[in-house]
């Protein structure tokens, strides 16, 4: 986005006299050496992008964007097991709010975003209706070192890093679902440098562990930590955080991501996601990841490992507020996954993707957890970039290793959805 057309927009927005638009000239100059004109970051608040409902102070301390998105879906699962009648999913998948701005001086920003449908707020597992998915305080020292303090997401694998509305699957893949981190509340230190002409991003986070819901904290914290590099630069408007290459990046770009995160004595399944348990245990989380886009195609791998001593436990139905039976077990997901997909955006907007997915539990999850592997076919029409587009996604779901249709465990799937936002 051009200078003119920001200070366009904001005279719009705000009204000023020329001497206020004099002084937002040097705002919008200092916000353009605090963030790039990127797509949508979970990680950092949007203060340049002037998208949504805006309002800045006659003084121009205060400035804040209200933006909304929601997810509609449709889909319908089988298993061949010729029992199984299938089942359809219709439903709001995700509606949320999300604020952004500052405060005083573009270096104290800000985000917070808030869920309204029930998949969105962790109910399920903790009985507790949280809306607040995002609730942090950013502070920039320079162009290419900040913090951040709050609940937010932390420096994980790629797929959650990204925002939930610049997928091009309805869904993230298995291995996501199995192995990531998620929100938890602490504090950051994000740094971008160049190694020469490279691009390096390092990231760094001390939380509580324990996820959104938690109301308190114990003494074991979880540590993780993320690195990034972009050996053939940056990508057009931080593109190695939106999947597909709606860009058409006009020369290759690449970047290649990895990290590690420790979960010291956490009372849920997954550290920050799952189930209370009665015994707290530790888990460490490995993650290596890559993307790669260049002229409209864009491919994109991912692996992720998670250990634990021993996996087994118990709900603690003293936090768990979901009915069931005392002493239900638990465990947490040990093992490794792979996730891959690759995609070419046509002409008018239309995408074709695939995408496999391979989970392999750990030997002591056998006797509960299939080997999976995930076969999926995606079309995307893109209205206006992600913020409105129709989705069409098939899958085909093979445990422990037997592709033949006749093996009755085999399942089958497909998803409608629409997304809309500003």
């Amino acid at each position: 986005m051009a200078l003119c057309y920001v200070l366009e927009n904001t005279f719009i927005t705000t009204r000023m006299n020329t001497k206020i638009g004099l002084l937002l000239v040097t705002v919008g100059c200092l916000l353009l050496t605090l963030q790039s004109q990127a797509q949508e970051r979970d990680d950092r608040a949007t203060i340049l992008n002037f998208k949504g409902i805006q309002y800045m102070s006659d003084d121009s301390l205060f400035y804040t964007n209200f933006r909304f998105r929601m997810q509609n879906r449709l889909g319908y699962s089988n298993v061949l097991d010729n029992e199984d009648n299938g089942k359809f999913d219709a439903r709001i998948r995700r509606l949320r709010l999300r604020m952004d701005g500052y405060i005083y001086t573009p270096k104290i920003s800000y985000s917070i975003q808030l869920a309204f449908t029930r998949g969105d707020q962790d109910f399920d597992d903790t009985g507790i209706a949280n809306i607040v998915r995002d609730a942090v305080v950013f502070y920039n020292f320079s162009d290419d070192f900040y913090i951040s303090f709050g609940q937010n997401k932390l420096p994980g694998n790629r797929q959650r890093v990204n925002s939930s509305g610049q997928l091009q699957f309805a869904d993230r893949s298995l291995v996501n679902s199995n192995y990531t981190l998620d929100r938890d509340f602490g504090v950051s230190f994000n740094l971008s440098k160049k190694i020469g002409d490279m691009p390096i991003n390092a990231k760094a986070a001390i939380s509580t562990g324990e996820g959104r819901p938690a109301l308190g904290t114990d003494d074991g914290l979880a540590y993780t930590g993320r690195v990034e590099f972009l050996p053939l630069g940056n990508f057009t408007n931080d593109g190695d955080y939106s999947e597909g290459d709606i860009e058409r990046e006009e020369t290759p770009k690449l970047s290649i991501g990895g990290g590690y995160s420790y979960n010291d004595r956490t009372i849920r399944e997954g550290g920050q996601l799952g189930r209370y348990v009665k015994n707290p245990f530790t888990l460490k989380t490995s993650f290596a990841d890559a993307i790669f886009k260049y002229q409209g195609f864009a491919y994109q791998a991912e692996y992720m490992r998670r250990d634990v001593d021993n996996p087994f436990n118990i709900v603690d139905d003293q936090f768990n507020q979901v009915d069931g039976p005392e002493d239900e077990l638990a465990y947490a997901q040990k093992g490794w996954g792979l996730n891959q997909q690759a995609s070419y955006l046509l002409n008018k907007g239309y995408e074709i993707a695939t995408r496999y997915t391979y989970i392999k539990p750990h030997q002591q999850l056998r006797n509960y957890e299939d080997q999976l592997d995930v076969i999926e076919l995606g079309l995307t029409k893109y209205m206006k970039a992600h913020r409105l587009k129709f989705q069409i996604n098939a899958n085909y779901t093979v445990p422990n290793g037997d592709f033949g249709n006749n093996y009755s465990k085999n399942a089958w799937g497909g998803t409608f959805q629409i997304e809309l936002g500003i």
